[in-house]
């Protein structure tokens, strides 16, 4: 897989930035990706040191859409927790 498709977005929510504080950076990845992918898709990208690798699969909603109310479901997504060991990235605001 490729380093660009594994790693899709950082997530920038109120929780993510509390988590920097800890060395925790959340991570919206490919559905297919495992946990060896992401960690080293991290490493080559931002040139740190991952500790552990936590994920979770997110479940779409579902939504009422236009004038008939039909219900559309969104997409699951995959978020990845990685705590690093050495380095930090500097995507996310510090307080």
């Amino acid at each position: 897989m490729i380093i660009n498709k594994i790693l899709i977005k950082p997530i920038l929510t109120e929780k993510a930035t509390n988590l920097v504080q800890s060395k925790v950076y959340m991570f919206e990845v490919d559905l297919k990706a495992n946990k060896n992918q992401v960690k080293n898709a991290l490493e080559t990208l931002y040139k740190v040191k991952t500790g552990e690798v936590k994920m979770m699969i997110r479940k779409g909603k579902e939504k009422k859409v236009g004038k008939k109310g039909l219900l559309k479901k969104t997409s699951n997504r995959k978020i990845a927790f990685i705590k690093l060991k050495e380095g930090k990235i500097d995507l996310f605001p510090q307080k």
